[in-house]
């Protein structure tokens, strides 16, 4: 029998200040695996609904829910891509409406667009389902495990696979309209790819040479490429996605080379931080919050002005989303609540085998994916009941 219980927790913000400085022990809060529900002295959110959707695997040990939940809001649910190689669409209060068997485990979240489910398969497939029925409406055969979220581009999808290339389908008829692929760089490189940024008819994105490059969406041509690589460095990867400002700048990271701001139509430097590691971008207004594998820092966009940073513990800090004033910070073991004009952690949310993938914010909720393979649709700042 499916176990689906409405729960509300009351979380303080002090208990988990100590997780940015490398603190081994994580508070846990109403946690419902555990039954275990505490309350602290303040609220910060409420957990509206959760739901088990993979169950433990024998011999299984650390498991990582890599993909983020997209949202349907057509039929009002939440797409959800599991380890275990199925797509749920969950209905509100955690009611499974149908699932689809697409292969192994993924890498990144699906993109739900009128009505159609995209997913990026591990097993070289790109899928559009049916978004009400999970029907398969068509399949492409990129034949490269693909790990990045479709990004949507007119009439066509995009979405790029482990092994440097980025695809173009259309999206009517799921056929290739053309492609980008680059050379991987001898060695090793880090086990991520870069999604693109899409802006009128330009494409950005990265590659594991250390190249960001700039593309013409009509037929793919490449209009500038940029090296962010630094010179005899290793794990020169430029595996973030791009993020772009209002203001024309460009941002991308190499993992070992640091965060570069640039100008979108020319590729042109406008200032690179020393910051290595980092493996996430996200930009709001003038400010730039760098997530990575041991730090998590903010920015001015325009000069690259540090205004701030925090130490992470070890291969911690994923890619961040910003909801009512708050960073939430998928760190593998919890996910923190950070406040992004300080840096400084309110608290840290286990709620199961902890946060590998990033949550999802639609229509006033946001849907966290533990790495244990349970659904959560919280409410930030939902107020107390009984």
């Amino acid at each position: 029998m499916r176990s689906v219980r409405r729960w509300k927790y009351w979380v303080g913000g002090l208990a988990a200040a100590g997780l940015l400085g490398g603190c081994s022990s994580v508070p846990v809060y109403g946690n419902p695996v555990t039954e275990a529900p505490r309350q602290a002295p303040r609220q910060l959110f409420s957990v509206d609904w959760w739901t088990p959707l993979v169950g433990p695997s024998l011999l299984e040990y650390a498991p990582r829910e890599m993909a983020t939940p997209a949202y349907d809001s057509r039929n009002e649910r939440v797409v959800v891509l599991n380890r275990d190689g199925y797509v749920r669409s969950v209905a509100p209060g955690g009611e499974v409406a149908w699932r689809f068997q697409a292969g192994n485990r993924f890498y990144a979240g699906a993109t739900v667009h009128e009505g159609t489910v995209y997913v990026p398969g591990s097993d070289g497939l790109l899928y559009a389902l049916d978004a009400k029925t999970g029907e398969l409406k068509w399949k492409y055969q990129a034949g490269e495990a693909l790990a990045t979220s479709p990004v949507i581009a007119g009439d066509l999808v995009l979405v790029a696979s482990q092994s440097d290339t980025l695809f173009a389908v259309r999206r009517e008829a799921g056929e290739l309209a053309w492609l980008y692929r680059r050379d991987p760089p001898t060695g090793f490189t880090i086990h991520r790819a870069s999604a693109p940024a899409v802006r009128g008819t330009t494409a950005w994105v990265g590659f594991s040479d250390g190249t960001l490059v700039s593309l013409d969406l009509t037929d793919g041509t490449l209009l500038w490429e940029k090296s962010l690589a630094p010179s005899g460095g290793q794990f020169i990867d430029v595996d973030t996605t791009p993020v772009l400002d209002e203001s024309g700048r460009l941002y991308a990271a190499s993992y070992s080379g640091g965060v570069y701001a640039l100008e979108a139509e020319t590729g042109d430097v406008l200032w690179n931080s020393v910051a290595q590691g980092i493996t996430a971008l996200l930009v709001r207004g003038d400010v730039v919050i760098a997530a990575g594998d041991d730090r998590l820092d903010a920015y001015l966009g325009d000069s690259g002005r540090l205004l701030w940073s925090k130490k992470l513990q070890e291969r911690a800090g994923f890619e961040p989303v910003l909801v009512k004033g708050m960073l939430l910070v998928p760190a593998q073991r919890s996910l923190m609540f950070v406040d992004p004009r300080t840096g400084q952690a309110r608290l840290a949310w286990d709620p199961g085998a902890g946060v590998s993938a990033t949550p999802r914010v639609a229509d006033s909720k946001v849907y966290v994916l533990s790495n244990n393979g349970y659904l959560y649709a919280l409410r930030l700042g939902g107020g107390r009941s009984g």
